[in-house]
């Protein structure tokens, strides 16, 4: 299993309409229904209400590539400038 993380930090006030706009558009279901994703979950900070934590776990690393060029990651990724200030990722293991 290959897990990592995604931590944005979204234009003031602007991480709840950045999540719900994902859906609208089908992008998180396009995620989830695609091969090899286990678990591809947004959660919002307490703390910062401008941080926005994402979660996903694949059966591998090759299937986490293939996500990536996927059409409607190509249509996030444009969406994405007017959301998002920072992003940063990182990869961890549970066990």
């Amino acid at each position: 299993m290959y897990h990592i993380y995604v931590v944005f930090k979204c234009m003031p006030g602007k991480r709840e309409e950045y999540v719900e706009l994902l859906k609208a558009e089908g992008i998180v279901d396009a995620v989830r229904r695609e091969d090899g994703c286990y678990q591809y979950d947004y959660y919002f900070s307490e703390k910062d209400s401008d941080e926005l934590l994402l979660i996903e776990a694949w059966e591998s690393k090759k299937h986490q590539e293939i996500h990536i060029a996927q059409p409607h990651m190509e249509r996030l990724r444009a969406l994405k400038p007017e959301w998002i200030l920072d992003t940063k990722i990182g990869e961890f293991e549970l066990k």
